[in-house]
């Protein structure tokens, strides 16, 4: 066992080994982590006065990102499946980074949690047994459970493929299937219930839609696999790992379907919004139109669906999206768009105007600012080092497989 473990370990090292950009890129996002530190300290020494958040919009910044990172964890099924139950051989080269980027989406979620309720000593109160979780009937109590039995299921997949990797043997698919058959629901159920939390908030009609579950997965299937599809490339450039273009095209058709889901999804809120006129789609009109005068949303919401659009176009013609240039700059523009709807779009109009009609407009400070681009930092730095972790293990793995 302890030869096993020393086996496992043992490339520990090659995170730390790398070219003058590679040390310059990590030299960059720890920088960038110091500085989101330093503004969690002034946070955290303060108080949450120093965001934008009032007693109107309570959820801001910090959930807007947590929001849109469960759904690029919950992403990874898109490559789970393919490759363990339909042993899709090019996507099953990848499907890897796909759970590591899972791994790392669902890590960045808890952080922002943690930044959202201001000191760290608060997160105590949503720990089973030692907090008071409210379980089972706080939907923040089944949030909890699913995002980290998510984290643990896809821990446990990983570890074990990179375990049996450094033993110089392949996984036994009779024990990693198992494993595999739970994540896949899990996926869904991570989304699912951070829209079931954001519908169970009364008198929010803006988020009171039975069509938030599904519209949350579709674009959850599309900005996902998009950050996956540039990620991918750039470890295929950088790192030299072998994808296929098969299984990059074959993601990025998939992210083609969602995309036109997603935008079918909003254009039928929109139209039952409008078109009722009532006060109900008041929060739409702030988001798109603004109210008197108060227009800080509408920029940002029309950027996204004009991006998004633009996207679902090049996306669309198969000419555009088997041409890296133009497929990259869809997948970056509907990353933006979907980044935007899903945040800022979603969680702030939702609370615009407040249950008593005051309109208090919201925008981001520049200490959230500077903690989330922290935890984003984080994440880059989290990915970047399991990543190196896996790698000498993934291609030691090639060799006895072929």
């Amino acid at each position: 066992m302890t030869t096993a473990l020393i086996n496992f370990f043992k490339d520990v090292t090659n995170i730390f080994k790398g070219g003058p950009k590679y040390y310059g890129l990590m030299g960059i996002l720890i920088a960038v982590v110091a500085v989101g530190f330093g503004a969690y300290y002034m946070q955290a020494d303060r108080g949450l006065i120093v965001t934008a958040m009032r007693d109107q919009v309570a959820w801001g910044f910090y959930i807007a990102n947590f929001t849109f990172l469960v759904g690029v964890a919950a992403a990874a099924v898109l490559l789970v499946i393919p490759a363990y139950l339909y042993k899709f051989k090019p996507i099953k080269e990848v499907v890897l980074f796909g759970e590591i980027m899972a791994v790392t989406a669902i890590s960045m979620c808890l952080l922002f949690i943690m930044v959202d309720v201001g000191r760290p000593l608060f997160v105590w109160h949503m720990l089973p047994v030692i907090g008071t979780i409210n379980f089972p009937a706080s939907l923040l109590g089944w949030d909890f459970f699913v995002l980290n039995g998510y984290l643990a299921v896809n821990l446990a997949a990983l570890g074990y493929v990179l375990y049996r990797y450094s033993q110089g043997k392949p996984y036994d698919l009779k024990v990693l299937l198992p494993i595999v058959i739970i994540s896949i629901p899990m996926a869904f159920s991570i989304h699912t219930v951070t829209a079931f939390l954001y519908g169970a908030v009364k008198a929010r009609p803006f988020w009171n839609v039975s069509i938030l579950a599904p519209r949350f997965l579709a674009s959850a299937f599309c900005s996902g696999p998009a950050l996956m599809l540039l990620v991918f490339q750039a470890l295929r450039k950088y790192e030299k790992v072998d994808i296929e273009d098969k299984a990059m095209f074959k993601i990025a058709e998939i992210i083609t379907y969602a995309l036109g889901i997603n935008l079918f999804f909003l254009f039928v809120e929109i139209f039952t919004d409008f078109y009722a006129n009532t006060l109900h789609g008041e929060s739409m009109h702030y988001l798109f139109f603004g109210i008197d005068g108060k227009t800080n949303l509408v920029p940002f919401i029309w950027t996204a669906v004009v991006l998004n659009l633009i996207a679902f176009a090049i996306m669309l013609t198969p000419k555009y999206r088997y041409n890296y240039k133009t497929l990259n700059i869809a997948l970056v523009m509907m990353i933006i768009g979907v980044y935007i709807e899903k945040g800022m779009g979603l969680v702030i109009p939702g609370q615009t105007p407040d249950t008593l009609g005051d309109l208090y407009e919201y925008m981001p400070t520049v200490p959230e600012l500077l903690i989330s681009i922290g935890v984003w930092g984080i994440g880059a730095l989290i990915y970047i080092t399991l990543v190196k972790f896996a790698l000498p293990k993934i291609r030691a793995a090639k060799n006895f497989e072929h």
